[in-house]
């Protein structure tokens, strides 16, 4: 059920999907347009996204999820197009029988999103600038040194 989404994100959707007795945990992250970054006035944001690509790398995100943190579901949608402040652009949505797994295992899946998939987003500002904005680096500075890359 990985996606991008081309329109806006049903919630509801996704939790009748993830519906689960076993589970006494639900843990629910939303990431929204916000007006203000870093100190500009945000008046809409364009995202974009290598949609195959994005949904592979959704999808593997869901998977080592579950794997890692013994969660029972794990769903991610993104939304690509035009958002205005305030608009939804991305749903995680975790099931674990217990609350700590649900919490780690929410906040994983959307750290990797953040870092890992093939979506882009170009903020407009109030002013009549815009910018596209530099993502999370793939490799963290650790990771990188544990690799043999340094710094």
């Amino acid at each position: 059920m990985a996606a991008i989404s081309n329109g806006s994100i049903s919630l509801d959707a996704l939790l009748t999907a993830t519906e689960d007795a076993e589970c006494g945990a639900l843990v629910v992250f939303g990431g929204t347009v916000r007006r203000h970054n870093h100190g500009r006035e945000v008046v809409d944001i364009a995202y974009s996204a290598h949609g195959p690509l994005a949904e592979k790398t959704l999808a593997e995100i869901e998977a080592e999820t579950l794997e890692k943190f013994d969660a029972r579901h794990c769903r991610l949608v993104h939304r690509v197009g035009e958002l205005a402040v305030g608009d939804v652009s991305v749903y995680a949505v975790v099931r674990a029988v217990h609350r700590g797994e649900a919490f780690e295992a929410a906040r994983y899946a959307v750290e990797a999103l953040k870092h890992r998939v093939a979506i882009w987003k170009h903020e407009r500002y109030s002013d009549g600038s815009s910018a596209h904005l530099e993502g999370c680096s793939l490799v963290s500075h650790h990771e990188a040194e544990e690799q043999g890359h340094g710094a």
